[in-house]
């Protein structure tokens, strides 16, 4: 699940061990803050006591942050490591008392576990109640249930999955969502495109559905059309973008849309497409797909073979090849 992984992942970045967290080496500092939050004078008000403190085997906040950030000490980051992961550890030098437990719920904005072998989302995430982008690409979640998901939620990426079905997920949507990212699932049509209106998601940005198993692009364009916020549309991979007006259509059918799979539309993609969404009937249930060999590797040259002289008896060899595409 992803609580699972979300813990696991805390462990990995180990908050509550050195140099981050709660211990003999930011005990005294600690207390000094609780004093003075008590109105008492603490530790941190006697230089002196402090300075002694630190000679008991105490690290200072700065030095301690510097054992984060050099490469070359065994407390660094992972390279993988998000800037989320970054400012928690951060967070557990400077002021370890705010994520300590289950306070660290207050904190989280963002969250990323990315190919972890997560199947289930789990309702452990309404736990993180502040939560507003949640990225969970390459793992095996086939189905997810939308009242799992934190109502602050702005982002939602889940790229490279199983997901076949939007009916969960559009049960109780984040109705604050921004972008949604679907892109290489198993989404297909008719009966997917009935919940990307904006009945589900009104204030949808962006939004992805590349390399999945669309193939009507009048009845996703019918229902896209109702998403008055959108302005990012990637669409590549999926069988519809193989009609050859596939573009101009998605250009003149959506006016607000700004950027279409990988090209900004401008003014002048406007004029050049303009009419074609009252032309339906262009729309055809076949399309041309032109194939470039542009190099081949591992076979002879046959450019690079010595030429034969002019009478020579010696046999001539012949190359041929067939390349082969799978559909």
């Amino acid at each position: 699940s992803v609580s699972a992984a979300f813990w696991k992942h805390l462990r990995r970045l180990g908050l509550q061990d050195f140099p981050c967290g709660l211990g003999s080496w930011s005990k005294s500092r600690f207390n000094a803050r609780t004093s003075r939050r008590r109105g008492q004078p603490g530790l941190g008000a006697d230089p002196a006591r402090q300075e002694e403190a630190m000679l008991l085997g105490e690290e200072s906040p700065e030095a301690r942050m510097e054992l984060l950030s050099d490469w070359h000490s065994p407390w660094a980051l992972p390279p993988d490591c998000s800037p989320q992961d970054q400012h928690l550890r951060e967070m557990a030098v400077l002021a370890p008392e705010l994520i300590h437990g289950s306070k660290i719920f207050q904190v989280l904005r963002s969250l990323r576990i990315v190919d972890k072998g997560v199947e289930e989302v789990d309702e452990g995430l309404l736990q993180l109640e502040q939560l507003e982008e949640l990225i969970l690409s390459a793992n095996h979640i086939s189905r997810i249930s939308s009242v799992n998901l934190p109502r602050m939620l702005k982002v939602l990426e889940l790229c490279c999955n199983a997901v076949a079905d939007l009916r969960d997920l559009c049960a109780q949507p984040p109705p604050e969502l921004q972008h949604l990212g679907l892109g290489h699932n198993r989404l297909c049509d008719p009966l997917q495109d009935k919940y990307l209106t904006e009945n589900f998601w009104p204030n949808l940005v962006s939004l992805d559905l590349s390399f999945n198993n669309f193939t009507d692009l009048l009845g996703l364009v019918s229902q896209l059309s109702s998403l008055q916020k959108l302005r990012v549309l990637v669409l590549q991979g999926n069988p519809l973008a193989l009609i050859p007006t596939y573009r101009g259509f998605l250009v003149d059918s959506l006016p607000k849309l700004c950027i279409l799979d990988d090209i900004r539309i401008g003014p002048d993609k406007r004029h050049q497409f303009h009419g074609l969404a009252r032309q339906p009937e262009l729309i055809r249930s076949e399309a041309r797909v032109v194939v470039s060999v542009g190099e081949i590797k591992g076979v002879p040259d046959p450019s690079a073979l010595q030429q034969l002289e002019v009478g020579s008896q010696a046999p001539v060899i012949t190359y041929s090849y067939c390349v082969t595409y799978e559909f």
